[in-house]
């Protein structure tokens, strides 16, 4: 039965407008919420002013000062920060909506074992049964986590930050880069893997630890130790005979490494880029051992540093640690430009690829070993407390101790030294000033960091919420059946009368339907192609309407000459499972009786040239309870995979609900 629809793609003007559209929409609000949180923040300020002037206090309060953040954690936030905001912005591109799942997740995966192959097909089915939500859940989730990570540097929100993006980052590792490539044959360092989102999970996972964490070179060490362990593996699967590394080219074709390579050109980019990219394929297809050598020996030999490094901050190893690094930086972005090619060319790149995000991990790691957090105890000694400093912004209140820390500064502003402050709030001097309101406590500079981290966390939750939703959706967003075959036709005419007999050979007219909307349909009670596939979505609709399918008869006539028996019609309604829908009309007729119809409602039927099957328009028409046509939906299922069959159950659906609300 020959289709009348097309097929979705990367361009699909319909799906790139509704993503635009969605985006447009949700930024509104974001808008709408950053601006009530601005004015909450002015409008405390304003009124701490007024308190202070009339009470010829100082504005702003004064505050307890603490030490920095640790350098190594504020260069994983800042870096890891911008990061996700480059790769949220790289989500905008209009390709990801459809050309995500088919151009660069399924490919990432269809050299993995099968259960990972399984896994992803998870995510691919999510994101194609609802591109424009997807791809704009993408865009907030990053940009959100990006904007919490820039903007809380210290506490509760900068710890939850840490873990947002961790979270995220795992779902987008495995469900959408088949775990980087680690299980798939030919893995290698030098072309992505371990994959660039698992350095964000590292990241994320190291910017949760509590703040007493980075406490000395502890958590240096630790990263240092993890970039050993990884750079000697890869090194050691680089080195490895048999995988093809070794060889720039075998019997003219060119080997592992510069075959990768060579596809990088082929991706629209700029011109320098691709030919830096061809000039190195070109040089390892002649130089390949010494290429892999070279490769080789640099993993091995930052590889052992770290790992010296980790055990110790003193020593040899320590002295290695900077020329290492220097050699580290080279090495990755040389690799980066070289090899990866940049990593977000193309219009469905998502992220710079692995060798930033490796360099960056790294860095923060050098960082904490050579520049580690101090412990200072004066602060503590100030309020009589025997542990470090907590945060005394606002950031910092799921601290064990921020109650104290907070209002500290308050008193002190009132002319209370910081150790009676403490004493007071520990009980130990009675309190004999005057009760503040609860807002006079706030210091309204870290209010500010406060609000913009919690507009941040609206930003998350506007892409977590539609995310969620179409992860647990049974159906696809009928947005995508109507990119297929265009939107349905609202009309408004007397439907053409027909009189049949259905499955069971009882008499049914249109008539007889008075009272129901009805759902008609065209159906080939041979075809193997289509028609049971409109079948089944006829079906889906109807279990989708829930309770208002008592008010709907969904009805199909026989579009087959030959083909045409009672028997024909029972036989196709057992096999797609329609007879078990209570009110499923399957009608049939005489030649004469099935021709008046299909003229009356404009279908051309024709036999095929093998004579078994008949060629005729998908169509379905939705007739309201009066005998009134309402409703003309192209029913194309087109490629006919997961998501555009069951887009078509929605809008049959939706379709269906809105003739029955008029």
């Amino acid at each position: 039965m020959t289709g009348m629809g097309g097929h979705t793609g990367p361009g699909d003007s319909s799906i790139i407008a509704e993503f635009h559209h969605a985006l447009a929409s949700e930024a509104a609000l974001i808008v709408a919420l950053l601006a009530v949180l601005f004015v909450a923040w002015n409008q405390l300020r304003s009124m701490q002013y007024r308190r202070a002037v009339t009470r010829g206090e100082q504005f702003p309060v004064p505050v307890v000062a603490r030490p920095s953040e640790p350098s190594g954690r504020r260069f994983l936030r800042i870096s890891f920060g911008l990061l996700w905001l480059f790769d949220g912005l790289l989500q905008l591109q209009p390709g990801m909506p459809m050309g995500l799942p088919s151009d660069v997740i399924r490919p990432a995966a269809s050299t993995s074992p099968e259960w990972v192959r399984h896994l992803v097909d998870s995510g691919i089915t999510v994101w194609a049964n609802h591109p424009a939500t997807a791809a704009t859940a993408a865009v907030w989730i990053q940009l959100g986590i990006a904007t919490l990570l820039l903007v809380a540097p210290r506490g509760m929100w900068s710890r939850s930050a840490g873990l947002v993006s961790s979270g995220w980052g795992l779902v987008v590792w495995s469900l959408g880069g088949a775990f980087g490539g680690i299980f798939a044959p030919g893995v290698t360092l030098l072309i992505g893997a371990p994959g660039a989102v698992l350095f964000y999970v590292v990241a994320g996972g190291l910017l949760a630890l509590p703040e007493s964490a980075w406490s000395g070179t502890r958590v240096g060490r630790a990263v240092l130790g993890g970039m050993g362990v990884l750079l000697l593996g890869f090194a050691i699967a680089q080195a490895w005979p048999g995988r093809g590394f070794w060889q720039g080219s075998t019997g003219g074709r060119p080997g592992t490494l510069a075959a990768m390579v060579s596809q990088m050109p082929q991706t629209p980019q700029p011109h320098i880029s691709s030919v830096l990219v061809s000039w190195f394929a070109a040089f390892d297809r002649n130089h390949g051992w010494g290429v892999n050598l070279l490769a080789v020996m640099v993993m091995a030999g930052m590889g052992v540093v770290f790992l010296l490094c980790s055990r110790s901050t003193a020593g040899s190893g320590s002295r290695l640690l900077r020329p290492a690094m220097v050699v580290l930086v080279v090495f990755c972005l040389a690799d980066w430009v070289l090899v990866e090619d940049f990593g977000f060319w193309g219009g469905v790149g998502t992220d710079p690829n692995s060798m930033l995000p490796l360099l960056f991990v790294a860095i923060g790691g050098y960082l904490a070993v050579t520049r580690p957090a101090a412990v200072t105890e004066e602060v503590a000694a100030d309020i009589g407390a025997a542990s470090p400093p907590r945060a005394l912004d606002a950031d910092a209140d799921a601290d064990a101790d921020a109650e104290s820390d907070t209002i500290a500064p308050v008193l002190v502003s009132a002319g209370v030294s910081s150790t009676t402050a403490a004493e007071e709030v520990t009980g130990q001097v009675p309190d004999s000033r005057p009760k503040r309101s609860w807002w006079e406590g706030i210091d309204s500079r870290h209010a500010g960091r406060v609000a913009a981290a919690i507009g941040a966390a609206g930003i998350i939750l506007l892409g977590v919420a539609p995310m969620a939703a179409a992860t647990v959706s049974g159906s696809a967003d009928p947005l995508i059946a109507e990119a297929v075959n265009g939107p349905p036709e609202v009309t408004s005419s007397p439907a053409p009368p027909f009189r049949l007999i259905d499955q069971t050979g009882a008499t049914v007219s249109l008539a007889d339907l008075r009272g129901y909307t009805v759902v008609l349909a065209f159906i080939d009670p041979v075809c193997t192609t289509d028609c049971p596939i409109i079948a089944q979505e006829l079906r889906v609709a109807n279990q989708m309407l829930g309770a208002d399918a008592a008010r709907v008869r969904f009805v199909a006539i026989v579009a087959n000459p030959l083909y045409r028996s009672p028997a024909n019609v029972a036989a196709f309604d057992h096999q797609e499972g329609l007879d078990a829908m209570a009110n499923w009309r399957f009608l049939t007729g005489t030649d004469a009786e099935l021709r008046a119809a299909w003229y009356a409602y404009g279908v051309a039927v024709e036999l095929t040239p093998a004579g078994g099957m008949a060629a005729h328009p998908d169509i379905v028409y939705v007739i309201d309870s009066h005998g009134v046509l309402r409703r003309i939906v192209n029913a194309d299922p087109g490629s006919g995979d997961s998501a555009t069959r069951s887009s078509l159950s929605g809008v049959l659906a939706s379709e269906v609900r809105a003739v029955l609300s008029r």
